[in-house]
């Protein structure tokens, strides 16, 4: 009800710009790019041609991933507003896109990549989390929390993927022994070295299958079809 009057007298706006109408304006939802087939079967980067696994496959701990869309233009612009502006609301909306592209398997819980407890002191949320309820609630799975952040982390933004994955090197703990199949859901993949890292932890914990997808993903090699117009 809370949600409905305050829609109400501060309409949502789009997430891409924030002048159009919600979840995304006509504009800005012909400049998402969804990452579709053909693309690697592992790690569903976006390829020329079909392909079991390619060189930004992640280590064997983590079974699959997925990502909705391309971090850039309004995919980019709406994921920081969501982690960093208190757009929850953002998550809903990536949910439905990754829930009705199929980028959820058959899986017993769905979990996330926890921030430390000092950032998400600073932002008022756990942006992973609201993601990962949201896609729960869209899958009809159970959402519980599985690991926790003991380790704060300084940004990765400016490192290599073996400089990230020398970074994130214990950072997480289990929380609890973990089911057979596991979805875990970040914000934005990269490098997947944060991903593996959790999987890890996950896999210590006693899951089998470790299946992640996030709301977007960088695209370091292009193919032609996913360029900017």
């Amino acid at each position: 009800m809370l949600a409905r009057v305050v829609d109400a007298v501060f309409p949502r706006s789009c997430a891409g710009c924030r002048d159009g109408p919600w979840p995304f304006c006509r504009e800005c939802a012909t400049r998402l790019r969804p990452i579709e087939p053909p693309w690697c079967e592992r790690c569903g980067n976006p390829t020329d041609q079909p392909q079991s696994s390619c060189p930004d496959c992640p280590p064997p701990s983590l079974t699959s991933m997925r990502s909705a869309f391309v971090y850039d233009g309004p995919a980019r612009r709406a994921v920081l507003r969501l982690k960093f502006s208190g757009w929850r609301d953002v998550a809903p909306a990536f949910a439905d896109a990754i829930a009705s592209a199929g980028h959820v398997p058959d899986v017993d819980v769905v979990t996330w990549v926890p921030l430390a407890r000092g950032r998400r002191a600073e932002r008022g949320y756990d942006q992973a989390r609201a993601l990962a309820v949201a896609i729960a609630r869209r899958t009809e799975r159970p959402a519980r929390r599985h690991l926790r952040r003991p380790v704060a982390t300084t940004p990765q933004a400016r490192r290599s993927g073996a400089e990230r994955r020398m970074a994130m090197h214990g950072v997480f703990r289990a929380t609890r022994p973990a089911p057979r199949r596991v979805l875990l859901v970040d914000d934005v993949l990269t490098t997947g070295a944060t991903l593996a890292a959790a999987a890890d932890v996950l896999l210590e914990a006693g899951a089998e299958e470790i299946h992640a997808v996030t709301a977007a993903r960088s695209i370091a090699r292009r193919r032609p079809t996913l360029r900017r117009p």
